[in-house]
């Protein structure tokens, strides 16, 4: 995809931060974010007429850069600029604004063939670099008349769900219902005050510079009620044990015990003599107490590690395979519930917090010594993803990007929200194994 940016601008907040409130106070949980951004884009089919598409793009950008200039105004941190690992001075320096042409390419032709790579230059950053400013946006203008936002928010200030939460308002103030917009709270420090971070680097991944494979896999609805139904719940031994019955599976447990013993296979994994975790990111708002809105701002969440049970055999095609899967599901499920609201209550303290850094440390020297592996599965289902509506209706599609971590996954709902769109990244010569392997060919949908 060839894209040339042919405007850039600065968008200011429309009035001024006031002065109380320009020096915003980075939480623990901002400090030990990774310094990257968090990359989505918005595809948007306007006007197939070529004779009225220019007109009408310039009037969207219009409209988009003087919406941008209001929800400024609440979302002030992302106007400012990170000065250490404690604040961002907050004087209104504003936000970077590119337009750009996209060249050759149509919109449906992305929609209907998407490479992660290339989404990469509908960016307004590179996404292997460090987040040097809170927040850029790009329009990026199809020949059709179709536009795509870019939008890159970095982690270092707030979370994906912020990110979502911000581009929700920021569209809504465009479609002129700013009334509607329920203004973001700011009281991530108060609740997780910033700590002395020492010994711990969240974005070491983008130092070491490995070349990184993205693919994105669709997973439709019918197989992956099917995943959930061939991990049954009971062996036959547990038939007359009551306290065998418990809830079903959900998609997100069934499907990360899935895609984890299909890197396991990929990478031809020893998970019975090495150290091997698989991180899930929790957002902790429901989880605290009284809990937190949506439009809590900040990084509200904890990465809950699932240190895998020994196992002698690498994980193949056969029923142990299957009881694999199921206990590694079972096993997730249990963990994800040790992050309730007691274990959100004692990290505000500082024994806990200092206990969760140290394991962070420890688990970070692990893995960059070699002496083991891991997987991130960050699940963004059920967030506000196409409700980023400027009042031209719902975005054709949500998409991430080519990511620049190595062994993550993304998992986003699709537009009708019964099927999931996984962004893969993993080294090539694991990538290769991985989309060859029939277990995980035989539960793709067709749209791969």
């Amino acid at each position: 995809m060839k894209v040339q940016v042919i405007s850039k601008e600065i968008i200011k907040p429309s009035s001024p931060t006031p002065d109380q409130l320009r020096r915003y106070q980075l939480s623990f949980l901002d400090q030990i974010s990774p310094r990257a951004y968090s990359p989505f884009i918005y595809f948007y089919a306007l006007n197939d007429n070529d004779s009225e598409s220019n007109d009408n793009i310039a009037d969207v950008s219009d409209k988009l850069k003087k919406s941008l200039s209001k929800a400024l105004t609440l979302f002030y941190p992302l106007a400012g600029r990170f000065t250490d690992n404690y604040f961002v001075e907050c004087n209104d320096d504003g936000v970077p604004y590119f337009e750009a042409l996209v060249l050759k390419r149509q919109l449906s032709d992305v929609l209907k063939n998407p490479i992660p790579v290339e989404l990469n230059d509908l960016l307004p950053f590179p996404v292997d670099k460090f987040a040097a400013l809170p927040l850029g946006i790009q329009l990026n203008i199809f020949g059709c008349g179709g536009i795509a936002i870019g939008v890159c928010l970095s982690h270092r200030i707030a979370d994906a769900l912020s990110c979502l939460e911000f581009t929700r308002s920021w569209l809504a103030i465009a479609r002129g219902e700013e009334n509607k917009v329920v203004p973001p709270t700011f009281v991530s420090a108060t609740l997780f005050p910033p700590k002395y971070v020492v010994g711990l680097d969240p974005s070491y991944a983008l130092l070491k510079k490995h070349t990184i494979t993205t693919k994105l896999f669709v997973f439709e609805s019918r197989k992956l009620e099917a995943l959930r139904a061939k991990y049954v719940e009971k062996t036959s031994g547990e038939s007359n044990n009551a306290h065998s019955k418990q809830r079903r599976l959900s998609r997100f447990e069934a499907l990360s015990a899935f895609l984890w013993s299909r890197f396991v296979a990929a990478t031809n994994l020893d998970v019975g003599r090495k150290f091997c975790t698989i991180f899930h990111p929790v957002n902790i708002r429901p989880r605290i107490d009284p809990p937190l809105p949506e439009n809590s701002f900040g990084n509200y969440y904890v990465y809950h590690a699932c240190v895998t049970f020994p196992s002698s055999h690498v994980v193949n095609t056969t029923d142990e395979d299957n009881e694999y899967c199921y206990g590694m599901a079972r096993k997730i499920r249990e963990e994800l519930r040790k992050v309730d609201k007691d274990f959100v209550d004692d990290l505000r303290g500082v024994e806990k917090s200092d206990e969760y850094l140290d394991s962070l440390k420890k688990g970070s020297e692990i893995l960059a010594r070699g002496e083991g592996a891991a997987l991130s599965l960050s699940s963004l289902c059920r967030f506000p993803l196409y409700e980023a509506d400027f009042g031209c209706g719902k975005p054709a599609w949500v998409s991430s990007a080519d990511r620049c971590f190595q062994n993550v996954v993304a998992l986003l709902d699709n537009k009708n929200g019964d099927g999931i769109e996984a962004y893969i990244s993993l080294n090539p010569e694991d990538m290769a194994r991985f989309e060859a392997d029939k277990e995980l060919l035989s539960l793709l949908s067709l749209q791969n």
